[in-house]
């Protein structure tokens, strides 16, 4: 069995993304898929979707949403507040770190507090697969829905619901500056300016976008090699500095070859962290090696199992919950 949705508002930035397109980077395809994976992975496993399916990225606004046929299960995964107004009548206000049932009839109205988060949807959009995926590439003008982002009128369909309402605590990344290995490039770089980026603060530019954060900080110094190089590779996480000194992050959208010396790469456990940072924000990075990134690529798996396993049914009692929230002046025990 399928359902189906109509959008009733589209929000702002809102594409359907999946985990990208992994095997086409030799031919100039983007990565695309979702800013952050982990946020995407959590959704659906809110919604009972499957492994890799595809869900709703939304940046600015969240959409308005009507169940128009059959049951499914929707997974809010972010920073989400909002209501259903059921079809029988009466109103439900709704929080993030769910998976809600809706039925025909009902309509799901959210607010976007901080972008981005995730919707999965019960089965995962039934959407054509583009290159071996379902997600959108805007710049590009493919996958997804027509290579676009959402609009009014447009017709979601996904598996039928199973089970009913789930919840779990929220999942948060972990803080700090963002981590990152040197190279391979940073032979082009003067001593002062391999310092100054691991120790400086950075600014999130107002023309960052999917494709990469645009910083603004101190001016990075090149040495004689310059700031340009034959172009070769470039992958999400890639660091590259032009020659006015300002680092650029790339992210999903990022292109596949680049001809600017690249001071480093971001880890992969700090990935979906990028997804985060917006216009104004201020973060720093720390320089690690091979053997830190991949301990903290372990943990980063450690912590979304263990959040993985908290997921309940919604009304089955946490204990963990209630011992660490629901105490009164530190009392354990009522005798």
């Amino acid at each position: 069995m399928s359902a189906r949705l109509t959008v009733l508002r589209p929000g702002a930035g809102v594409t359907a993304q999946d985990f990208g397109r992994k095997k086409f980077r030799a031919l100039g395809v983007a990565l695309s898929g979702a800013l952050d994976p982990v946020f995407l992975a959590s959704a659906n496993i809110l919604a009972g979707a499957p492994e890799g399916a595809a869900g709703l990225e939304i940046l600015l606004a969240a959409p308005e949403l009507r169940m128009t046929e059959g049951a499914a299960r929707i997974g809010l995964a972010g920073d989400f507040s909002g209501v259903i107004e059921r079809a029988e009548g009466g109103r439900e206000g709704i929080s993030s770190w769910r998976g809600v049932v809706l039925r025909a009839g009902d309509v799901l109205g959210l607010k976007l507090g901080r972008g981005p988060a995730f919707l999965g949807f019960s089965g995962g959009l039934d959407l054509p697969k583009v290159l071996g995926s379902r997600a959108t590439f805007l710049r590009a003008g493919f996958g997804g829905l027509e290579g676009r982002a959402l609009r009014a009128g447009d017709t979601l369909c996904c598996g039928a619901a199973e089970g009913g309402d789930v919840s779990a605590p929220p999942l948060w990344h972990e803080a700090g500056p963002i981590r990152f290995i040197s190279g391979p490039q940073d032979d082009h770089f003067t001593p002062e300016a391999l310092k100054t980026f691991a120790t400086a603060q950075w600014r999130v530019g107002a023309d960052s976008d999917r494709m990469g954060l645009r910083l603004t900080g101190p001016r990075l110094a090149h040495n004689a090699l310059g700031a340009n190089i034959v172009s070769d590779g470039a992958t999400p996480g890639a660091i590259q500095v032009p020659g006015d000194g300002q680092p650029i992050v790339l992210r999903a959208d990022g292109q596949t070859s680049g001809g600017y010396a690249k001071i480093g790469c971001v880890i992969s456990a700090d990935l979906p962290r990028l997804a985060h940072l917006a216009p104004g924000d201020v973060l720093s990075f720390a320089r690690v090696d091979h053997e830190e990134a991949a301990t903290a690529r372990r943990r980063a798996r450690e912590i979304f199992e263990e959040w993985r396993a908290r997921v309940a049914p919604t009304g089955i009692l946490d204990d963990g919950k209630l011992w660490t929230e629901n105490l009164i002046s530190g009392a354990t025990w009522g005798e």
